[in-house]
């Protein structure tokens, strides 16, 4: 009899790892019947349920994951999937905002998932998504195909101002010296908090 087991997985926010994941199971025996960001479900005929859980926990842990415990860490990382998948279309237009698609889309009350994210990541949902977005402008200046105020619009500030000034808190420097540096770090989105 096949047994299959369903492991969210913390941490998991960007495609990177997924071909790696697979393969590795797949060479322990495991069958990866869905790895999608954050969530992994597999079947084997030929391990216990205990073997599985030790397998995948091994093979999540050489690659810099873990398994998420609780049900508050499923929905925080759910939050943060779903705000990663919305900077994949742009330009980002939410016809509501952040907080009620979030609710919305999790059927949670907003004040229960920012507790909960506040309490796991120790940042408010809030800041994550701006540290998000100016990821996403880093890598809109790196493609150099836009103008400034292209990104704006394209990632929905009222203003290149408002822009300007976010990305200058948290990188530390202009768009402009930013954009003509050529020394451009940027991270990758399961690093972001």
């Amino acid at each position: 009899m096949d047994l299959q087991r369903e492991f969210w997985i913390k941490n998991m926010v960007c495609s990177r790892c997924l071909k790696v994941i697979t393969q590795e199971l797949e060479e322990m025996g495991i069958t990866v019947l869905s790895l999608e960001l954050g969530k992994l479900l597999v079947e084997s005929s030929k391990n216990t349920n205990t073997e599985v859980t030790y397998k995948v926990t091994k093979v999540l842990h050489s690659n810099d994951f873990e398994i998420v415990q609780s049900e508050g860490e499923m929905l925080v990382e759910k939050v943060k999937i779903i705000l990663i998948q919305l900077l994949t279309q742009l330009p980002l237009h939410l016809k509501t905002n952040t907080s009620e698609h979030l609710s919305s889309t999790l059927n949670r009350d907003y004040k229960i998932l920012s507790r909960l994210f506040s309490k796991n990541e120790n940042t408010t949902i809030e800041k994550y998504f701006i540290k998000l977005k100016i990821e996403k402008v880093k890598e809109l200046i790196q493609l150099k195909q836009y103008s400034f105020s292209d990104v704006a619009y394209m990632l929905d500030y009222s203003s290149i101002n408002h822009l300007s000034r976010q990305f200058k808190e948290i990188v530390g420097m202009s768009m402009s010296d930013y954009k003509n540096t050529e020394k451009w770090k940027r991270n990758f989105y399961d690093e972001i908090i």
